[in-house]
């Protein structure tokens, strides 16, 4: 990846909020600058209503964490988005996806998983490569999720696609752990 078209930003760039979430963010994560958010942050309150929103998907929603992390490793993997991987990596691991279980997310919905888990992911890749969800994927997913947990995994594919755009776009770079 070239340069950062948007450089991560300090105090001055963030203000005092956002450069606080940014260096507490660094620190849980174990880097000396989280890249995603030092460089969001510039936005101000755009990037605290971004914060909120993200948030209530993940880690507060109402999807199991395993499968948020699923949905998002997929996403990551069929963008081609190292910095995602890279974090979600760590997090799935919390959430009880072991290296084993990574790599076959990376594989798709084919690599030997049960119904539940091939329907979510199947979902995944139609969302991502199609921006839809063919009426067989969906009816297999719905077996699985309620309502809101349907508008919750559209929303979620969504966001980490978007994600992965915007990282793509500013050529944000991936983070160095400490």
């Amino acid at each position: 990846m070239s340069a950062p078209r948007v450089t991560p930003g300090g105090l001055r760039d963030l203000g005092p909020f956002n450069f606080v979430f940014a260096r507490g963010a660094a620190r849980v994560i174990g880097v000396d600058d989280a890249h995603i958010f030092s460089t969001l942050g510039r936005a101000k309150g755009l990037f605290r209503g971004w914060l909120h929103y993200s948030g209530r998907l993940m880690p507060f929603g109402t999807l199991p964490r395993k499968d948020s992390e699923m949905i998002i490793i997929r996403v990551a993997h069929l963008r081609g988005c190292d910095y995602e991987l890279d974090h979600h990596r760590r997090l799935g691991r919390r959430a009880g996806i072991d290296d084993a279980e990574f790599e076959r997310i990376l594989s798709g919905p084919d690599a030997g998983w049960g119904d539940r888990e091939r329907a979510i992911l199947r979902a995944v890749d139609e969302l991502v490569d199609t921006k839809d969800v063919s009426d067989i994927a969906w009816a297999a997913l719905a077996r699985h999720l309620d309502n809101r947990r349907l508008i919750e995994f559209t929303l979620l594919v969504g966001q980490y696609d978007s994600l992965a755009t915007t990282i793509h776009t500013l050529r944000i770079q991936r983070d160095h752990h400490t």
